[in-house]
């Protein structure tokens, strides 16, 4: 089966791309206008100019001719998405908080994914790493995917992360979804911050392996390393030849909480790979 034949991900009818109209922001957009054509989604490509007090000193002048370079910049994704036959809407937001404008743009259009890129500008948008990218997460009504700047989802090679939660679980059906419609291979890994803590790992896989079986999927191998979570998933990730890694939104409490907070900027922030950030709903 061909990754290229069939939509890798069930349920998306609408996809919202934000962008920082930087070079950072280019592989997300790729990646989106891929999704598209490939799912029949609706497409809406949405950027921010972040407020600033300074406009009021500097003059109108020069705030129209950022907006206007802006829009001409997503008047340019759009032609790139018309020539792959895809259609899609642009939204450019005045804003302070950027990751509240995106969570509410998803929200108003009931979008099934957010994608955003890694890295963004200072000042203008900063896309991901940092609280941005947390909050986008943290609040966003559906899945998120994070695409680094040289990433290119081939869905050759999946890697499922779990610590056993509940949103661990939703993350492992999502990716044995797209498993089933690409015919990638998924390895699972589940780390243990100590030997104290390994048995809970092992247990963490066997519980995936047991959830594969029923679903139909083979998993090819399944890791428990010791260390830091967010370093052993990089690292796995890194030397397997991932290009999709799978998480869940949040982790357990504790010690055991890897899905937000610092853990998951570094996650991100770390992997070479795009990163599906899937949602319990």
């Amino acid at each position: 089966m061909s990754s290229a034949e069939f939509c890798p991900v069930a349920r998306l009818e609408k996809l919202l791309v934000a962008t920082d109209r930087s070079a950072f922001s280019e592989a997300a957009v790729n990646e989106a206008i891929n999704f598209a054509k490939k799912c029949s989604s609706s497409l809406y490509v949405f950027s921010v100019i972040e407020a600033n007090p300074e406009y009021e000193t500097i003059g109108a002048d020069f705030f129209q001719k950022e907006e206007e370079e802006a829009r001409r910049d997503l008047e340019a994704i759009k032609e790139r998405a018309r020539q792959q036959e895809v259609a899609c809407e642009i939204i450019l937001r005045e804003g302070e908080e950027p990751y509240r404008l995106i969570v509410s743009e998803a929200a108003g259009k009931k979008v099934d994914m957010i994608i955003i890129g890694r890295h963004g500008r200072t000042g203008l948008l900063k896309l991901l790493m940092g609280k941005v990218a947390a909050n986008v997460i943290g609040h966003a009504p559906c899945k998120v995917l994070v695409v680094p700047k040289t990433a290119k989802i081939g869905y050759r090679r999946i890697l499922l992360a779990t610590d056993g939660s509940e949103h661990s679980i939703e993350a492992a059906s999502e990716a044995f979804g797209v498993v089933k419609r690409t015919g990638s291979s998924i390895l699972v890994v589940s780390a243990a911050h100590s030997e104290l803590e390994l048995q809970e790992a092992k247990n963490n896989v066997a519980k995936i392996v047991e959830m594969s079986q029923k679903e139909g999927v083979q998993v090819e191998e399944t890791l428990t390393p010791i260390g830091k979570p967010h370093e052993v998933i990089a690292e796995t990730a890194g030397g397997r030849g991932v290009d999709l890694i799978v998480m869940g939104t949040y982790g357990k409490t504790g010690v055991k909480q890897f899905f937000m907070g610092s853990t998951t900027e570094k996650v991100i922030g770390s992997a070479d790979c795009a990163v599906l950030v899937a949602r319990r709903m």
